[in-house]
């Protein structure tokens, strides 16, 4: 067997390999053996079919089979073995001639190749890159002071409802005549939303009621979901079934919402005590935060800015016509060609940028520690347990979530490369001139718009 390559231009070649016979022989009468062994041919008992026609039924099959190993492997250890730095796959070559399985002994495979083109990563301080910051005003500061307010703020008693109040009433089922069920459901205490009443008719009966009010509330109409309702009723959702619409509702308290005023007991509930003693001190704090917040932001928009800059600045060509082809054979079915040279300029650009990445992490001997994968898949998982809900889970299950993660080669590999990126960014803030830029929110607001 042998395996060769020629190349047709800077990026792009022609593999050969060649089989003969004796490379091949062996492992068919191996496998025929194999086969013969476990064949279950009527006539025969199990296996005790006569070699020749396991040969005659299962030959053919058995060479290809042989054959197609023997070319992936050499084709994989001739890569390996020449340090070819290919894009993508080899493809059948659209020089292949057609293969005779029937008549011929001896083969010849054609494949294509393409190669990620020779570049030089040159930069220094003379490359500039824009470094965005958003300047904190008043109107963004007043928008997070108000949003704070209201988190930390608490239900105080009212003399009437609006349409934010909230509602303690005791309910007591009622017949279709609006006369009291007998044995009916009493609910000491219920709850009432009124800006979760559903109904515009319903919610409109609760509007400036005040303790000792008494209404007649359809609770399919206000509450329609069963899941509401059930609560409400503090039934399970099986019985609600069993359950009269028409109930009367007793108003014993009205509170309303009401926002934390913002003087030194909400400093010291937003920063522990002491450390926050005036409007002054609160207002640096609170911009700090806001800066650290948009701070995914800008960061960001510098890598979509320098990713730009680079792909421009390198002029890295690349073989399109080998790559739309790969495209398609590895999406077969799911995209056409047309599709694929429709979206080729965006997987363009995302390789170039993966080419140069992966060359500055070589070049800089980056590596990844686990540590820093376990610390990635600890972040994840804690942005996600967040997002339900349960963002106070123990240290232990953590940990033992994220050594689980890593293990899977998939997201293993997807951590990897947000690592590399990571340091790779880091290196270019230090290695090219950061043209830093104060600019107003609604200005990288419409930057940013612009860019989609």
């Amino acid at each position: 067997m042998n395996v060769t390559h020629a190349n047709s231009d800077a990026l792009n070649a022609v593999l050969t390999v060649t089989v003969e016979h004796k490379d091949y022989e062996e492992n068919v009468k191996k496998s025929l053996k194999d086969v013969r062994k476990k064949a279950v041919i009527k006539g025969f008992r199990p296996g005790m079919a006569p070699a020749s026609l396991i040969n005659k039924m299962y030959g053919k099959s058995a060479m290809v089979d042989e054959v197609n190993k023997l070319v992936s492997e050499s084709i994989s250890s001739y890569i390996t073995e020449q340090k070819l730095n290919i894009l993508g796959e080899p493809l059948p070559s659209e020089e292949q001639q057609p293969i005779d399985w029937d008549a011929q002994q001896d083969f010849e495979f054609k494949f294509d190749l393409a190669f990620a083109p020779e570049f030089e990563i040159k930069l220094s301080k003379r490359d500039k890159a824009p470094y965005y910051s958003i300047k904190v005003d008043e109107e963004m500061r007043q928008g997070y002071i108000e949003n704070i307010s209201g988190r930390y703020g608490s239900y105080v008693d009212a003399d009437q409802a609006d349409a934010d109040s909230l509602l303690r009433a005791t309910l007591t089922e009622l017949n279709a005549d609006e006369s009291p069920k007998e044995e009916g459901v009493t609910v000491e205490e219920g709850m009432i939303s009124v800006m979760l009443v559903a109904d515009e008719d319903e919610k409109a009966k609760f509007a400036g009621a005040k303790a000792g009010d008494v209404m007649v509330v359809d609770v399919i109409k206000a509450f329609p979901n069963e899941t509401d309702r059930a609560a409400l009723l503090k039934v399970d959702k099986a019985d609600l079934e069993n359950l009269e619409p028409l109930f009367q509702a007793t108003i014993t308290q009205v509170q309303k919402y009401q926002k934390a005023e913002v003087n030194q007991e909400l400093y010291d509930k937003l920063f522990g005590e002491g450390v926050v003693n005036s409007e002054e001190e609160f207002h640096q704090k609170l911009d700090e935060s806001i800066k650290h917040n948009l701070k995914g932001d800008t960061e960001r928009k510098f890598y979509t800015d320098v990713r730009d800059k680079l792909i421009d600045k390198f002029k890295i060509d690349l073989p399109k016509e080998f790559l739309v082809r790969w495209l398609v054979a590895i999406n077969e079915g799911k995209f056409t060609q047309e599709q694929v040279e429709k979206d080729y300029p965006h997987f363009e650009n995302d390789l170039k940028w993966q080419l140069i990445r992966d060359k500055i992490a070589t070049e800089q001997e980056f590596k990844v520690e686990k540590e820093e994968l376990v610390g990635m898949a600890k972040g994840y998982i804690m942005n996600q347990m967040m997002q339900y809900g349960m963002g106070q889970l123990p240290d232990e299950f953590i940990e033992k979530y994220a050594n689980e993660l890593i293990e899977k080669p998939e997201e293993r590999r997807k951590m990897a490369e947000q690592v590399i990126e990571g340091k790779v960014m880091d290196w270019l803030k230090e290695t090219i001139k950061l043209d830093e830029k104060e600019i107003s929110f609604d200005e990288f607001k419409k930057m940013m718009e612009s860019k989609k």
